[in-house]
């Protein structure tokens, strides 16, 4: 019997995933992608949905037999023990300091291409949304998704309008002839902020009125719906070279709604830009939630926090993680940290965790499954390759975590009292 409410279907499941995927990458990343590898960042991006195939479908098994409010830190315990479940759980919370400031970065940057905002007003801004997600969030499950529907079908209209009135032809998607293959590596470890997410996703399995059945095919749809609007966004950025330095690419959806739709139109940009980013941040600061209560319903962490309301919603969970996201960007607005070294920072917590779950993959599914995990595992180890010296970040935390472990068994060893003779 699930520990939370049932309410998620198919439709809503799959919403939730193609705006968490969509939501703070759509309008921005495809702009950081040509700008560090031009038109061969079309190629860029069937390379990155080809290597999340085997990622998401791993997943899906995943949750389809261990459906559960912890995802991918119960796919771990389940293959590698409590001690890699405290390690995924840890890496995953860890991304508060960076991965939410740099996605509430491009949902303030929507407001910025429409009015003149100061650096004050912008932390605002970002303290309002996450205010305003603990208000939706004390609404349950059911009420995100039917929300983010609204917004996953406002996203395809508006990059589906972009196309029609921006004049799309074939040669605009066209593969270039010359590919440059250096500039391709670095733009996927920026490129998979757009498909992190899934880990997040995972930990709505449990709420789900037929998850074994629910659940893997929403998250499968949800992955291929947000792969082709990224595509299709993508083609429409490079037609109209709207990319560039920071402020261009966080202004890019703006700038192209402008050119296409005429400069009134500006306001729609900042509309479902920000939705957009809205609708990702959320799912995660929901995902945060439930992992935080899953751990301490099972005593791993404080107790208090594995209170539910009377309609079952981890309130106080939810209500610590908002905080730890408020303390995050007030220290990202003082030290004034730049937008692209945040993902790619947060990039490197999201793929040990995808490679954690896909060594449990290996480890607990059987024939085809087993393969795709195996595959998916490799490729994780590719990307962190490829992010270079921004793994430092997640390799110092492993290694943080690994200390604090050592010296909790050592405090416990010397606490133990001795056995009388």
């Amino acid at each position: 019997m699930s520990r939370l409410n049932q309410q998620l279907g198919i439709s809503q499941g799959i919403a939730l995933l193609a705006t968490s995927l969509l939501g703070t990458g759509i309008f921005v990343v495809p702009a950081i992608a040509a700008s560090i590898a031009g038109h061969s960042s079309l190629l860029a991006w069937l390379l990155l949905i080809s290597l999340v195939l085997p990622i998401a479908f791993t997943f899906a098994a995943l949750g389809r037999r261990y459906p559960h409010a912890g995802g991918a830190a119960h796919f771990v315990a389940k293959a590698l023990g409590p001690g890699a479940e405290k390690l995924t759980a840890f890496l995953f919370i860890s991304v508060l300091p960076v991965g939410l400031p740099a996605a509430l970065l491009m949902a303030t940057g929507f407001w910025q291409a429409v009015f003149t905002i100061t650096p004050t007003a912008a932390l605002l801004i970002q303290l309002s949304t996450l205010f305003s997600m603990w208000l939706l969030g004390m609404g349950g499950a059911k009420l995100s998704g039917n929300i983010q529907s609204l917004i996953a079908i406002a996203i395809v209209l508006l990059v589906a309008a972009l196309w029609w009135q921006g004049g799309v032809e074939a040669s605009d998607y066209k593969l270039p002839e010359q590919i440059d293959t250096p500039s391709i590596v670095p733009a996927l470890a920026v490129m998979f902020w757009c498909f992190v997410g899934i880990e997040a996703f995972a930990h709505m399995g449990e709420e789900f009125r037929r998850p074994e059945r629910d659940f893997p095919i929403a998250l499968l749809l949800g992955v291929f719906v947000a792969g082709a609007v990224y595509w299709a966004a993508s083609v429409v950025v490079l037609k109209y070279a709207s990319y560039g330095d920071q402020l261009a690419n966080t202004q890019s959806l703006p700038h192209l709604v402008a050119i296409i739709f005429g400069q009134k139109a500006k306001w729609l940009a900042a509309i479902v830009g920000y939705l957009a980013c809205y609708a990702s941040i959320n799912i995660y600061i929901q995902g945060f939630a439930r992992l935080l209560w899953s751990m301490a319903d099972e005593g791993q962490v404080f107790k208090p926090l594995a209170r539910l309301s009377k309609n079952k919603i981890p309130h106080n969970a939810l209500s610590t993680i908002v905080a730890a996201c408020a303390i995050s960007c007030v220290l990202a607005w003082l030290f004034e940290l730049p937008l692209d070294e945040l993902i790619r920072y947060a990039n490197g917590n999201f793929i040990v965790v995808y490679l954690l779950s896909m060594v449990a993959g290996v480890i607990l599914l059987r024939g085809f499954f087993r393969v795709l995990a195996l595959i998916g595992m490799l490729l994780c180890g590719l990307l962190l390759v490829a992010l270079g010296q921004q793994s430092i970040y997640v390799l110092g935390l492993c290694c943080v975590f690994l200390a604090i472990q050592q010296l909790v068994k050592l405090l416990q060893r010397r606490l133990k009292p001795a056995k009388p003779h």
